[in-house]
């Protein structure tokens, strides 16, 4: 059990320090980086979707309706700091934890 939670400890040093290096570009480049969308809900042309993106010092999550005929709109928006949102999304999914690692890791190469 002692190892896990070491490797888990590491895992969410290792994001955070993935998310401030990506927040440091950000910062230069005055571009947002997507995280990561997900559609929720999908009927015919429009759709609901989570949508995660990484600026300066922040990353937002926000739940859009779009498409066809619907204006966008947001529903919901959720801002985390850097610091604390490697531990949000483990708790949230570990596999979206994994994905948000080998995402970063290739895009900051």
């Amino acid at each position: 059990m002692v190892k896990q939670i070491s490797l888990d400890t590491w895992q969410i040093q290792q994001l955070g320090d993935l998310l401030k290096k990506g927040s440091d570009i950000v910062e230069k480049t005055n571009k947002p980086i997507v995280l990561f969308r997900q559609t929720l809900e999908e009927e015919e042309e429009s759709y609901e979707e989570i949508v995660c993106t990484l600026t300066k010092g922040y990353v937002i999550e926000q739940m859009v309706t779009s498409g066809g005929i619907i204006v966008p709109s947001f529903h919901q928006q959720i801002v985390f700091t850097i610091e604390e949102y490697p531990q949000e999304i483990l708790r949230k999914s570990k596999d979206r934890f994994l994905e948000m690692i080998d995402f970063l890791e290739e895009q900051l190469k």
